[in-house]
């Protein structure tokens, strides 16, 4: 549930806003939300409530009001308001309450302007600010009590504008704010510290002259309110802005290369014929006062390719980048893309680490908004289902140009955002003949104009089936025009997934020719494939879904590949357009067997992903054993740490639609060894939402299985999502639900791993004598079974805790143990994190020495595993122990590979999702944390100035 302030009061809960009631109601509501998680008395709110003129029954009244808001909410909820003496508790998770969301991001934002980091600071108050709606607590302001909170919430909110602005004149933005500033000092003509930023804002701007008159205007001002002369600090700015002090132009420093520019656009279309009207049309949005425009119109008339074709043609004009997203809003297979997703996937082109990105979609709008603020971008949203998933993405700033693509025209983004509208209608006739001259050369044309006419017309000028009628004639040079014109009018039906349903948005039967124009055995494939749950297609897979050995396969993906029914966008990877897909699918399903198609798909993820997941980890716990992989299905196993990564990596999005997929259709097992194998990868490249999704989905599972122990598992896997998440009460929820179940199995293994966990949250919290009691549990449990593995795990997590009580030396006494468990059972992983665990207690105790053999023995570890992650983490204490040292130069050099290697993990090749969500910015300030079987170590990347880390 999110509670809202910042504005009027809201509540929502599931995608919907909540009736609460009345006035009283809503009072009693925002008293509670305004103390969430404190006691607030009978008395107070009774005075809340009513003031001086409370009735005789007012408490009784009170407790009536108290019962009437809990069934308004309980819908939604469990028990939020709970009795405790003196008064009640709203039980609320500290950011479901948007006011406090802002305290925490202005908290953040001014820690980084205070460490030297503007820009940072800007993204940060930036989203802060976005989370306003209007006057806090707006309603409330014959209550005392609340209009004492909004005044407060009011003048953070002044302090934090202020804030931004410094920090954007700190990265030069000073002209692009001086519009603000101007309206600001016209509310606030008191606040001398505004009046100082205009100052600077127009000074950046070239405007001295401007700059000295606002210095007037202030003092001025300043007389007239409160009669005093201007301050010292506000004549300084004056006295420098006289003196042309250059230092008030210069932005502070970038730490590191900056990101290049995003270049997402697609390829454009070859052979791009016409529409030369919309091309000027949308040409003229270049200077409108409103860059917004809206191409609509039926599916498959083109308007991907014409919003691609005109963006490379004017991507030079925006030279801070291009941004793409298939928001896949008709998408007959998979869901539509969450406007969040996409905002991630944007700051990501930008270099913003994942774990500067807030959980809210307000939040991370605004940040979005604050990073492309001031620049000149392209923004291309394509293939959007309603105007709610656009805006979000669209930039608050003037330089920027948004084209969206849909099959609606989106009224509302035309009278509420102003955007252009472009209708865009079938090809005209000569347009058409242009395009199958330009695919079949003019000699061809020219010798058969009659059949040319009757192929336009069957096709209904139909960009989409010109260009598949096209491309089918071309692979044969021998076929007469006259005898394609002929072959589309034996088809008959209407592709019911095409919106309007009329000869003109008839594509089937150009589907269906081309379908019957392939071998049995490449159209029996293409219909196949239709049912495949991904976006995408790899050899192997498309292989299983046919049930056919990969020779087999490969000619025929060929032979659609040719007829123009696949694209083969990268090698051995294949897709096709969504109109063909649901035509696909639609096929298949008439002819039977969707179940063996989706065992055989499946089955080829779960059983390659096995064998990758027991690569990235092999002493993982809770191992699963699939059934034998159906008939037909291919297999191909990576060979190594490397591959295992890059064939995740490939084939992640289809994995989750395989999740999604196996849940719907009811294939429990499936769905909860899928999310068992997925699960590793994910947490080591720090998808925390797709692991939690997963997770969540494989709780379901194991419950309709009735598989106890299994659950029980799920139950532990999505806790350490939600601390991933700093989700610390769910994670705790399922934590407790993981633990009674598997007490019900009398499984103490799975009993000492969940207590491992609980430790593992607690120390996140820094709580870390509750987190040594849990480890010490888990360390008697698995001893109690002979758990070696899990006894060493615990050993380390033990004595790590104690390190964090300030007891190195049994912290080493515990790590040494649980070392030489780890050696003699083989286990590197253990063993690389137990020697950082060593190196970390000996840093402590002033033994250097012994820290840095330590440390290199963990680096070197991790290196063999491949555990990019935990080397650099291992690297930043090596740097620390250098630093201490003062030995400068070598920490520099340990936390630069650090950070060298993040920025690799970051973008993974064919993955532009940052990898990891719980570290802070690499500069200037991080942490990174180990996995909760490790231990959860963590491993602060210090703040650098000129190369020099500050003592």
């Amino acid at each position: 549930m999110a509670f809202r302030v910042l504005g009027p009061l809201e509540v929502e809960a599931g995608g919907r806003l909540l009736e609460v009631g009345g006035p009283r109601l809503r009072a009693l509501l925002a008293l509670l939300v305004a103390d969430a998680g404190r006691v607030v008395s009978l008395p107070a709110l009774v005075e809340g409530l009513w003031g001086l003129r409370a009735p005789p029954d007012a408490d009784r009244t009170t407790r009536v009001y108290v019962s009437l808001l809990r069934k308004a909410l309980r819908p939604a909820a469990a028990e939020l308001i709970v009795t405790r003496r003196p008064g009640y508790v709203l039980r609320l998770e500290p950011d479901a309450v948007d006011a406090v969301r802002f305290e925490r991001l202005a908290a953040a934002g001014r820690r980084s302007l205070t460490d030297g980091e503007p820009a940072v600071a800007v993204e940060r108050l930036t989203a802060a600010l976005g989370l306003w709606r209007g006057d806090a607590y707006g309603e409330f302001v014959d209550t005392p009590a609340l209009r004492a909170e909004a005044e407060r919430l009011e003048q953070i909110r002044v302090s934090l504008l202020a804030d931004r602005i410094e920090a954007g004149l700190a990265v030069g933005d000073g002209e692009r704010m001086v519009a603000e500033l101007n309206a600001l000092t016209g509310r606030h003509p008191g606040h001398e510290r505004l009046w100082g930023l205009l100052m600077t804002a127009l000074y950046q701007a070239g405007r001295q002259a401007d700059a000295l008159t606002a210095y007037r205007r202030a003092r001025t001002a300043l007389v007239r309110n409160s009669g005093v002369e201007p301050t010292p600090a506000l004549s300084a700015v004056h006295r420098r802005i006289l003196g042309h002090d250059p230092s008030l132009l210069a932005p502070s420093s970038v730490r590191g290369a900056p990101p290049a520019p995003p270049a997402q656009l697609p390829p454009a279309v070859p052979g791009f014929t016409g529409r030369a009207a919309e091309l000027s049309l949308l040409d003229s949005v270049l200077t409108a006062a409103k860059g917004i425009a809206v191409v609509s119109g039926t599916a498959g008339a083109g308007k991907t390719a014409l919003a691609v074709h005109w963006a490379h043609g004017v991507a030079a004009a925006f030279p801070d980048g291009q941004l793409y997203v298939d928001l896949r809003g008709f998408d007959p297979v998979g869901s539509a893309l969450d406007p969040a997703d996409v905002l991630r996937g944007f700051l990501d082109a930008f270099g913003v680490p994942a774990t500067r990105l807030p959980a809210d979609r307000d939040a991370l709008t605004g940040l979005y908004r604050s990073v492309v603020a001031g620049k000149r971008m392209l923004v291309v949203l394509d293939n959007a289902g309603d105007a709610g998933q656009v805006r979000p993405l669209l930039p608050g700033s003037p330089g920027c140009l948004v084209v969206v693509t849909s099959r609606h025209q989106f009224t509302s983004l035309i009278a509420v955002e102003g955007a252009h509208s472009l209708a865009l209608d079938l090809l005209s006739p000569a347009e058409a003949k242009e395009l199958l001259t330009r695919r079949l050369g003019p000699e061809r044309v020219a010798a058969e104009p009659a059949a040319v006419a009757a192929i336009i017309a069957g096709c209904a000028r139909l960009p989409l089936a010109l260009a598949v009628v096209a491309a089918r004639a071309a692979l044969h040079p021998g076929f007469r025009l006259a005898t394609v014109a002929a072959q589309l009018d034996d088809v008959t039906g209407v592709l019911d997934a095409l919106h309007g349903g009329d000869r003109a948005t008839d594509v089937r039967a150009v589907f269906s020719w081309s379908c019957r124009a392939l071998s049995a055995d490449a159209a029996r494939l293409f219909r196949l494939l239709g049912l495949h749950p991904g976006r995408d297609i790899g050899l192997a897979a498309a292989a299983s879904v046919a049930g056919l050995p990969l020779p087999a396969a490969r000619p025929l993906l060929a032979e659609l590949t040719r007829a123009s029914l696949l694209a083969e966008h990268a090698p051995g990877r294949y897709t096709f357009h969504d109109l063909l897909r649901a035509y696909a699918a639609e096929q298949a399903r008439a002819q039977g067997g969707e179940p063996e198609v989706r065992r055989r798909s499946l089955d080829h993820y779960l059983h390659t992903g096995h064998a990758a997941a027991l690569l990235l980890q092999p002493h993982r716990a809770q191992p699963i054993t699939p059934a034998p992989a159906a008939n037909g299905v291919t297999v191909v196993p990576p060979a190594d740490l490397k591959e295992a990564l890059s064939w995740f990596t490939l084939e992640r999005p289809a994995l989750l639609a395989g999740i999604e997929s196996a849940a719907v259709a009811g294939s429990d097992t499936h769905t909860y060894q899928l999310a068992w194998t997925l699960a590793t990868f994910l947490e080591r490249r720090g998808h925390w939402h797709d692991l939690a999704a997963t997770q969540r989905a494989a709780v379901g599972a194991a419950r309709r299985l009735a598989d106890r122990s299994a659950e029980a598992h799920a139950h532990d896997s999505l806790a350490g999502a939600y601390v991933r998440l700093g989700r610390f009460a769910d994670a705790h929820t399922h934590l407790g639900l993981a633990l009674v179940l598997f007490a019900g199995l009398g499984d103490r293994i799975g009993l000492a791993h969940t207590h491992l966990d609980f430790g593992w949250m607690f120390e996140r919290q820094g709580r870390h004598a509750e987190a040594l009691d849990h480890a010490v549990r888990a360390l008697g449990l698995f001893r109690a079974v002979g758990h070696q593995d899990g006894e060493a795990r615990a050993l380390n997590q033990v004595g790590w805790c104690h390190a964090q009580l300030e007891d190195h030396e049994e912290a080493i006494v515990r790590c040494r143990q649980a070392l030489a468990l780890h050696q003699a059972l083989g286990d590197r992983a253990g063993e690389a994190h137990t020697w950082d665990s060593l190196g970390h207690a000996h840093h402590h105790l002033g033994f250097r020495r012994e820290a840095v053999t330590c440390y290199q023995r963990a680096i070197d570890l991790f290196r063999r595993l491949g555990d990019r992650y935990n080397e650099a983490g291992t690297l930043t204490h090596f740097g620390n122990v250098h630093q201490a040292a003062g030995d400068s130069g070598a920490a520099n050099a340990a936390w630069q590979h650090a950070i060298a290697i993040l920025g690799e993990l970051d973008r993974p090749e064919n993955d532009p999702t940052v990898f990891d969500s719980t570290t802070r910015p690499m500069l200037p300030a991080g942490t990174l944390r180990r996995s909760s079987s490790a231990g959860g170590v963590p491993c602060p990347i210090p703040r650098t100035v000129n190369g020099t880390a500050p003592g």
